[in-house]
């Protein structure tokens, strides 16, 4: 039996995985710097100058801490 639900959902993008890097904590919401300088706000746990994951909003958890290396296309 066909679900309509689920075949409406699957129509959507699924939601990225951003990483960044806390810049402030305010009320348990965390501000977040995404490599290209745009800041996101994020519920979770995190402190400040944590690297983390983000995604929908929530903090999913700490991400290492890798070289960015930029290439020209």
């Amino acid at each position: 039996m066909l679900n309509p639900y689920k075949q409406f959902i699957d129509l959507l993008p699924p939601r990225p995985l951003l990483v960044g890097t806390v810049t402030a904590i305010a009320d348990g919401v965390a501000t977040v710097q995404l490599p290209g300088g745009a800041t996101i706000r994020a519920r979770g746990q995190a402190a400040v100058a944590d690297r983390v994951f983000v995604r929908d909003g929530a903090i999913e958890g700490p991400a290492p801490i890798l070289a960015v290396v930029p290439i020209d296309i």
